[in-house]
């Protein structure tokens, strides 16, 4: 068996995908392209991703890109055969539950927070400037957001309940604006959505990815 990966260890996404595969205990190859041309050329459009994105995955042949996709098929195919983890569980009603806050994350969490990270770490990072009224409006919505996460998370650890790929999805960005871009207060002021955060960023896979790819450093 040979999974491949195709990203970059500083990418959210790809961070979504080797968090997983850790949770399962697969191994794994990170493969990152040389440059962000390269996933312009045609023969990464061709092979990898048709619109030349990542991160995308390879399975002994079998190729899938799209992050929440991949991780949908690397659940169904390998959850419980190598640890006890479960991320989406067996049941049906618990499983919807999962999709639901999943939906959530993509619609209302992510959406804006990728815009205060992209303005305050990767933006910067590439020698750019932080527009304010992009952080400003998206730190607003978020801000709302989060006020609707405090009471969903009320008397619960996490989002289902129990942790879950829902969960999981929400680490990366929030990585990025807590420990990078110096925004944690959005998280701390907020009794509930920071009991959340801890647990989930202190999980032990998450922690050694931390280690492993110097993020944060």
């Amino acid at each position: 068996m040979t999974i491949t990966v195709y990203g970059y260890s500083g990418s959210t996404y790809s961070l979504v995908l080797l968090h997983i595969l850790k949770e399962l205990g697969l191994s794994y190859e990170l493969v990152q392209p040389s440059s962000f041309e390269e996933i312009k050329t045609p023969e990464y459009l061709a092979t990898k991703h048709p619109f030349g994105k990542i991160p995308s995955l390879n399975d002994d042949g079998f190729h899938i890109y799209e992050t929440r996709a991949i991780a949908r098929y690397l659940l169904n195919k390998y959850q419980g055969t190598k640890t006890s983890t479960v991320l989406i569980p067996s049941d049906i009603q618990k499983s919807a539950l999962v999709d639901q806050f999943i939906s959530v994350e993509a619609s209302y969490y992510t959406l804006p927070l990728s815009k205060l990270v992209y303005e305050l770490v990767f933006k910067k990072n590439h020698g750019g400037e932080a527009d304010p009224k992009i952080v400003s409006e998206s730190r607003e919505e978020l801000e709302k957001t989060l006020d609707v996460y405090e009471k969903l998370l009320d008397g619960k650890d996490y989002l289902t309940g129990e942790f879950s790929l829902a969960d999981l999805l929400h680490i990366p960005y929030t990585f990025y604006a807590v420990n990078i871009a110096g925004e944690g207060d959005l998280w701390n002021k907020r009794p509930n959505v920071s009991r959340w955060w801890k647990n989930i960023s202190e999980r032990e896979t998450w922690k050694k990815l931390v280690v492993e790819y110097k993020l944060g450093a």
